[in-house]
C-alpha cells in the first residue's frame, strides 16, 4: 500500500527573510536572441546564527556653560543590577536558559566560552540571586491574583536543598507546593512555594483565609482546611485511574480493566467539551450532567458491587476503596462547570521542576530555592499565557527599577503588554 508522506512545514512568515538571486551569467541565448524573464521559483532554507554578544555602550555627553560653568549631563537609565556589566537582556536569557531550558549554569558558561566571553559560575549565580529577588514583588502581587480565584489546583514535589542553613553541611530534601488556575478561568497563572518539608503548615499558611474548591490528590496536608468548611475538595480521576491501571499492566486484577474502560468513557467525555473552545460553564456542568453522570453511577455502582466481593486485602479492594472514599470529591466536578475532572493541570505545571533535578539537580540552599521559585512563578506563567518568556522577562526587568509599585499588576503575565508593542 503506498504511504502518504506527511507535507513539509512551510517556515513562517515571521522570519527575517534574505533573498539570495540566482541568475544566469548571461542573459544572452546560444542561438544569439535576447533571453526574457517569465518567472522564477523561489526555493527556501531555514538558516541559523549563533547567539551573538555585543558591548552597549553608554555614551553620555558633559555639556558646560562657558558663562556660568553650570555641567549637565544626562544621568544612566536604572538596572536591576546597579553597575554591573549585563543588560536585562543578557540577564532574561540566563534565566530562561536554565528555569525554562534547564541548562545548568556551568553548561551556559561553556556556551559563553564558545562566543569568546567568560563568565564565572559564580557570577552567573549571582545574576540569577539578585533577579530572584527583584522579581519577588511581581511573584507576590501574582499570588493574591491567585488568592482571589473561584478554583484552585495544588500540588508538590520533592527538591534537594544543599544546605538548609549556615549551620548544616548534609542535603536535605525540600518541597515546592504549585498553585494554578484552572484551564477554564481566563486568569492562567501557577505560583510557586518553596519549602523545607511537606508539613501540612506550609498549605496551611499559603491558603490562610481563601476559601473556595482546591483541586489535589490526597495528600494529607489539605485535610485540616477541609475540615474548616472554608475549602471544599475535589478529586482527581487520574489518581483513581492509575490505582487501577497499575494493577491492570502488571496482570495483579483481572477486573481493572472494566474500571478503566469506564474511566476512559468520563475523559472521552471531557475531550468532546474541550473541542468547544466557547463553551460556558453553565454549558459544561449540563453535558455532564447528560453524558458522564450515567457513566460515574455505573462505575459507582461496579466499585460497591466488588467491594463486596474481592479479598479486603487485595491490591484490587485497596484501588476500590481509594475511590470509594473519595467518592463526593471525585464527583464533585459533575455539579459545576468550573472544576476539573482531574489535577493533571498542576501536574503539568511541576515538570519544569522535574526536568529541573535531571538537569541542575538541586537548590543550594532555602533561600536560593526561594528565589528559583520567584523567577519559575513567572516563567511558566508566561508561557501559560502564550509569552515569549524571554521577551517578557527582558521588558520587566527593563521597567522594574523605575515601575511604580502601585502599579506592579500591569507587569503580571496576564496583564503585560510590551512597551514596544
Amino acid at each position: 500500500a503506498k504511504t502518504n508522506k506527511p507535507k513539509r512545514r512551510l517556515l513562517p512568515d515571521h522570519l527575517h527573510t534574505i533573498r539570495i538571486e540566482h541568475e544566469p551569467a548571461s542573459t544572452q541565448c546560444s542561438c544569439g536572441c535576447q533571453l526574457r524573464r517569465i518567472g522564477e521559483d523561489i526555493s527556501e532554507k531555514l538558516h541559523f546564527r549563533p547567539a551573538q554578544f555585543y558591548k552597549e555602550q553608554h555614551v553620555r555627553g558633559k555639556w558646560v556653560c562657558d558663562q556660568c560653568d553650570t555641567l549637565t549631563q544626562q544621568a544612566m537609565p536604572a538596572y536591576v543590577i546597579d553597575k554591573g556589566i549585563a543588560s536585562p537582556e543578557l540577564l532574561s536569557h540566563v534565566l530562561v536558559s536554565k528555569y525554562a531550558d534547564h541548562l545548568p549554569l556551568y553548561r551556559q558558561r561553556l556556551i559563553y566560552q564558545r562566543a569568546g566571553i567568560d563568565l564565572s559560575r559564580s557570577t552567573l549565580s549571582d545574576w540569577i540571586g539578585r533577579c530572584g529577588v527583584e522579581l519577588e514583588p511581581l511573584a507576590n502581587a501574582l499570588k493574591q491574583v491567585v488568592l482571589q480565584q473561584r478554583v484552585i489546583h495544588a500540588d508538590e514535589t520533592p527538591v534537594t536543598i544543599m544546605r538548609m542553613g549556615d549551620d548544616e553541611k548534609k542535603p536535605k530534601k525540600g518541597y515546592v507546593w504549585a498553585y494554578a488556575t484552572t484551564q477554564y478561568n481566563p486568569v492562567q497563572a501557577v505560583i510557586y512555594d518553596f519549602q523545607d518539608s511537606r508539613s501540612g503548615q506550609h498549605a496551611a499558611e499559603f491558603l490562610n483565609g481563601w476559601q473556595g474548591y482546591l483541586v489535589c490528590d490526597d495528600y494529607s496536608g489539605y485535610k485540616a482546611r477541609f475540615k474548616s468548611g472554608d475549602v471544599i475538595e475535589v478529586g482527581c480521576m487520574a489518581h483513581a485511574r492509575r490505582k487501577f491501571h497499575e494493577l491492570h499492566v502488571t496482570g495483579k486484577s483481572q477486573i481493572a480493566e472494566q474500571a478503566l474502560l469506564m474511566i476512559q468513557k468520563l475523559y472521552a467525555i471531557e475531550a468532546e467539551l474541550r473541542k468547544k473552545t466557547d463553551s460556558t460553564a453553565e454549558h459544561r456542568r449540563e453535558y455532564r450532567q447528560q453524558h458522564s453522570q450515567p457513566v460515574m453511577q455505573q462505575l459507582y455502582e461496579w466499585l460497591n458491587q466488588h467491594y463486596l466481593t474481592v479479598p479486603s486485602s487485595s491490591p484490587t479492594a485497596k484501588a476500590i476503596n481509594y475511590s470509594l472514599k473519595r467518592w463526593p470529591a471525585l464527583s464533585r466536578y459533575l455539579d459545576d462547570g468550573n472544576l476539573p475532572i482531574d489535577n493533571n493541570w498542576a501536574e503539568n505545571s511541576m515538570r519544569p521542576w522535574a526536568l529541573g533535578r535531571k538537569n541542575w539537580l538541586f537548590a543550594g540552599s532555602l533561600r536560593s530555592g526561594q528565589r528559583a521559585a520567584n523567577i519559575m512563578t513567572l516563567i511558566q506563567s508566561a508561557k501559560l499565557n502564550g509569552l515569549d518568556p524571554y521577551a517578557y522577562l527582558s521588558d520587566v526587568l527593563k521597567r522594574l527599577p523605575t515601575h511604580k509599585a502601585t502599579q506592579i499588576e500591569e507587569l503580571l503575565p496576564h496583564r503585560w503588554k510590551s512597551n514596544s508593542n
